[in-house]
């Protein structure tokens, strides 16, 4: 059991956490899932099978119940394979669609890990690779049930929100 593989499903809705910057336009924008690229083939995972799904490609801030419900849907479709999940997902709204999901599904069978950045992925000091690393470990040791990670802490959902002023989340009672 000690070298088991786990495999695990990532699914990419965009956010900060896969903005890149379009030298044209000018701006960061969402396109495609750049997470596999340029962290999970860099990480030794011997004992870990990641398949990375995306699913869509929205600044959080664009997102509504639909989104939601889509994303919702995504996640039942591959929580039916018996695998724990991550969702890299904007920070602006991630508290709004893990509630959706925690309200809409509370009987999830996996973990569903939740995280994004505060900082693109692309940027020399980003958190993306740090939430990314500690999303794949969460959902790999956590019981069934719905979480973020951000910043070496884990949340169980609902119990969390945004702090702008500190970049980061934290903990509500």
């Amino acid at each position: 059991m000690a070298n088991e593989i786990v495999s695990l499903c990532v699914l990419a809705t965009g956010g900060t956490i896969e903005k890149i910057y379009d030298e044209l336009e000018g701006s960061l924008q969402n396109r495609d899932t750049i997470v596999k690229n340029k962290i999970l083939q860099k990480l030794r995972l011997p004992y870990t099978d990641i398949s990375v799904k995306q699913i869509m490609s929205k600044d959080s801030l664009t997102m509504d119940d639909a989104d939601r419900a889509f994303i919702l849907s995504s996640l039942r479709t591959h929580e039916s394979g018996g695998h724990p999940i991550v969702i890299l997902h904007g920070t602006d709204t991630m508290d709004l669609t893990s509630k959706y999901c925690f309200d809409h599904y509370p009987q999830v069978t996996v973990p569903v890990v939740f995280t994004g950045a505060m900082k693109p992925l692309g940027f020399d000091d980003s958190d993306a690779a740090q939430n990314v690393i500690e999303a794949i470990f969460a959902a790999r040791i956590m019981p069934p049930g719905y979480y973020v990670t951000f910043h070496g802490k884990l949340f169980r959902v609902p119990n969390f929100r945004k702090n702008k002023e500190r970049g980061t989340f934290e903990e509500i009672e």
